[in-house]
Parts: structure tokens; sequence; C-alpha cells
């Protein structure tokens, strides 16, 4: 493996770490910048995989709350209800994932000018909802009823389409669906557990003889380079988002969408 490689593999992992958990879809980050650095990966695997990363940060700084949830699921209802309502926000992606598998990786992983364009479209659709004199009705990820987490779900499905984000499919939803904003993205952040691994491990099944070393050396370097960044971002975002609303990240997603095109254009 070249140096290239390893230093397209670090810069990727430290993109995905940095864009997975706000809502500026990470996978049509590192589909673009793959795209212009020119870097391959078998069955787009590389840009799935080193999600990992990404997961491990959420664990690590989410370690104590969910271990407190664990011990208290054999007698808190409320935990219970919690983690029920999680995996039922999961089923959605879960079931359309599998069966969607091959035409999201073979087409739409492909099609840099529609990432782009998703990527303008939904930094307008933020840009509006973050304006909206929308009054919360749910403002502790504990107390969403398991209807809004299963509504939530069926929205974080629109982010099998690459440019759309997970986060910014889930973080709008409930924020329409009556949620304030700083519970919105702490939800998308449990929603990430289950949703990614199970993203991960698919992908991982499908695609696991078709990598080779190089492929598995690029692959661990992403990863590491994501979890470092994404323990970064998850320990700040929520107090971010308070401060400061989703405008700033449906700016960013509409500048690079138009860069995007820009380049396309050019090269």
């Amino acid at each position: 493996m070249d140096g290239t490689t390893l230093v397209g593999a670090a810069l990727l992992g430290l993109l995905e770490g940095l864009t997975e958990f706000i809502p500026v879809s990470s996978t049509a980050h590192l589909l673009l910048a793959g795209h212009f650095l020119g870097f391959n990966s078998p069955g787009n695997s590389f840009e799935v995989l080193i999600q990992l990363g990404a997961i491990l940060a959420i664990l690590s700084v989410y370690f104590a709350r969910l271990w407190k949830l664990a011990m208290d699921l054999p007698t808190s209802a409320e935990a219970r209800r919690f983690v029920g309502a999680i995996l039922l926000a999961f089923l959605p992606a879960a079931v359309i994932g599998v069966m969607a598998h091959g035409f999201i990786k073979t087409v739409l992983f492909e099609s840099t000018g529609l990432i782009c364009w998703v990527l303008i479209g939904g930094g307008i659709v933020l840009l509006i909802i973050d304006r909206m004199p929308l009054k919360p009705k749910y403002t502790n990820v504990m107390d969403y009823p398991p209807s809004l987490a299963f509504k939530i779900g069926l929205v974080q499905c629109l982010a099998m389409i690459p440019g759309t984000s997970r986060s910014g499919a889930t973080i709008a939803g409930a924020l329409l669906l009556g949620a304030d904003k700083r519970s919105a993205a702490e939800f998308s952040f449990f929603l990430a557990m289950p949703t990614m691994a199970g993203a991960f491990a698919y992908d991982l099944y499908k695609n696991y003889d078709k990598l080779g070393t190089e492929d598995v050396t690029a692959i661990i370097i992403g990863f590491v380079m994501a979890f470092i960044a994404g323990v970064i971002v998850v320990r700040s975002l929520l107090d971010f988002v308070s401060k400061h609303g989703f405008a700033p990240f449906a700016w960013w997603r509409i500048a690079v969408g138009t860069l995007g095109l820009i380049g396309l254009w050019l090269f």
C-alpha cells in the first residue's frame, strides 16, 4: 500500500468521525472526497466499515449511561420502554436496508451528481425546519412514546439515499413530530448504535471475501481516525445544537453540495 492510499484512508476516517453525528451526511462527504481523491474500495465497503470507529465513539462517551440503562432494565419500566422504542425505531431501516442493499451500493453510492443535489436540498429543508416556530412536546428521550420512535425510524430510511444524512433525517423528523432540538439530537445518537452496527455487520457479511490485506489496513486506519474524531463531536454536539440550532449545518450542506457540482462539472 502506497503512502497516498494511507493518507487518503486517514483523511476519510477523520471526515467520517467529524460528520457522522451531525446532519450533513457522512456518506456523502466520504463518497465525494473519495471520488476526487481517487480512493476506491471493493463494493464501497470502506465507507461503511469505518463506521465501527464512530459506533465505538458513542459507546465510549455514553458508556456510563448505557451501563446504568442495562442495570435498570429488570426493574425499570421506563428503561424497558426506552430500549423498546430504540429497537422499534431501528426496525424499518433494518428491513429496507437488507432488501435494498444491492441498489443502494451499486446505484445510489455511484451517483455523485445526485448526492450533491440531495445535500443542497436537505440543507434547504433543514434551514426551513430550524426557523419554524415549533412547540416541542418532548424534551427527554426517555419519555419518547413508541409511536413517536417508530415514526422517527421511518424517516431515518430516507438516509439510505446518500446525501440525506441519517442524523439529519432523524433529527428533522423528531423536530417535526414534537421533539426539542437537544433531545432530537440525543435520540439520533442512541438510534445510531443499532443502525450503524447493523449496517456494519451486514456489509461485512456481504463483502468480507472481497477485502484484501491492503483494504483491511485502510479500514483499520480509517476506523481509528473515525473513533478519535467521533469522540470529540459526540462530546460537544448537544451543547452546540442547544446554542446555535441546525442552521450552520444546513449552510455547510449547501456549500459542499454546490462545490461538489462545480467540481464534477470542471473535472
